[in-house]
């Protein structure tokens, strides 16, 4: 039996960041897929393995334990596989830096599809994603970060926060050329790191499958339709 089940739906998005943690820390895991989320979403709440509203959820079948929420599921499996850093300050870092891109993930979809992206929203919209990728520039300037060298929060090693980056911008920069261009020029040392970080062995595996499974597809429903029409030239 796997590690872990996740629930999540047939794309990218907010699961990749799961998918990555657990790619990283080498365990396995098992996909419920969309039939079984949507027929949890209908049902009971009494009914599901954790009370939750959408996915991600994970299942560690091990521990029997059921984790809802993106920032929550990292944070459980950071503690639990030893992915988090040693002292108080670099363990609140990597949880700001998840919720950080929990939020800019929010951002991009627009709320999940409050609205569908035109010309005019984006051009409204980029010097704010513009400030998102200065924070995390300067976030790695001040743990030592160079273009060539270094990590988001320092060390010797890539960390939960450098692959929680890593699966941010490079998901995003990899599918929208806008965005790729953007953050070349806006956080080049962010975006070195990022490549560094992605071509670790189970970190390009995991994107090769992304690619196989999902294509091009970074978000489902008109949301993703409108995203991949306004945000690539």
């Amino acid at each position: 039996m796997a590690d872990y089940e996740l629930l999540y739906w047939s794309a990218p998005f907010r699961g990749q960041f799961v998918r990555a943690v657990l790619a990283f820390a080498g365990k396995s895991w098992t996909e419920g897929g969309d039939a079984k989320i949507s027929r949890l979403m209908a049902g009971p709440v009494e009914a599901m393995p954790v009370p939750f509203m959408g996915p991600p959820v994970l299942i560690d079948h091990k521990a029997d334990v059921a984790i809802a929420e993106m920032p929550a599921i990292i944070l459980y499996l950071g503690e639990t596989l030893n992915l988090m850093p040693d002292t108080p300050e670099l363990r609140a870092m990597t949880m700001k830096i998840v919720n950080d891109a929990n939020d800019v993930i929010d951002e991009i979809t627009l709320n999940g599809g409050d609205h569908m992206w035109s010309e005019k929203r984006w051009e409204a919209y980029m010097p704010r994603l513009a400030k998102w990728m200065r924070i995390w520039e300067d976030t790695g300037r001040r743990y030592g970060l160079d273009k060539g060298v270094g990590h988001i929060l320092g060390g010797k090693a890539p960390g939960l926060a450098d692959v929680i980056t890593a699966t941010l911008w490079s998901t995003m920069a990899e599918r929208f050329s806008k965005i790729h261009d953007l953050f070349g020029s806006t956080a080049p040392m962010t975006a070195a790191l990022c490549l560094r970080v992605s071509a670790l062995p189970p970190l390009a595996q995991l994107s090769e499958k992304a690619r196989q499974d999902y294509g091009d597809a970074y978000a489902g429903g008109q949301i993703g339709a409108s995203m991949a029409k306004i945000l690539n030239d």
